[in-house]
């Protein structure tokens, strides 16, 4: 009998501001992919997978959305410190957009929405992508991710810490 135990990819899946098209797009894949993935890849932590999430140490945290408070940063902060490679997922993480329109509103339009919105939600002045805040490993671009993408980065990152060959 084999009692060798498969080593694992250690993954996280968050998401920020954004409309969680990526998210989607991931769950649809895993309809395809489950079967394999079990067997190689432990979500540690992704919510829309499983409600007993850990953020401990991670190969690899997706991260889709752009960061619109100071909550939204410092939990980013706090992925990066427990994840070896960090992939920003979608246009929001990449390039901020589209979450990230507020930023070109004039003063008038700023006004009418800071007791609502900002004020209320805690948000900061101004979105910000990923790469305004922490080192970003690799990115998925698109809204929403390129499916064929995601699924070579996925092939890659499994060779490259040796959970594949």
């Amino acid at each position: 009998m084999d009692t060798t135990v498969q080593k694992k990819l250690r993954v996280g899946w968050f998401t920020f501001t954004c409309c969680e098209d990526s998210t989607v797009i991931f769950t649809e894949l895993l309809n395809d992919h489950w079967r394999e993935w079990k067997k190689l890849i432990d979500f540690r932590h992704a919510r829309v997978l499983k409600s007993q999430n850990v953020l401990d140490e991670l190969d690899v945290a997706f991260v889709e959305g752009a960061l619109s408070s100071q909550a939204h940063i410092d939990k980013l902060k706090e992925i990066r410190q427990k994840s070896k490679k960090i992939v920003a997922v979608g246009s929001c993480a990449v390039v901020g957009l589209p979450s990230a329109q507020r930023n070109t509103f004039g003063p008038e339009d700023i006004e009418a929405i800071r007791e609502p919105y900002l004020e209320k939600f805690k948000y900061l002045p101004k979105v910000l992508k990923l790469a305004e805040v922490v080192k970003i490993d690799a990115q998925l671009p698109g809204c929403p991710m390129d499916p064929k993408q995601f699924l070579k980065l996925v092939d890659e990152v499994l060779k490259e810490f040796k959970i594949i060959s």
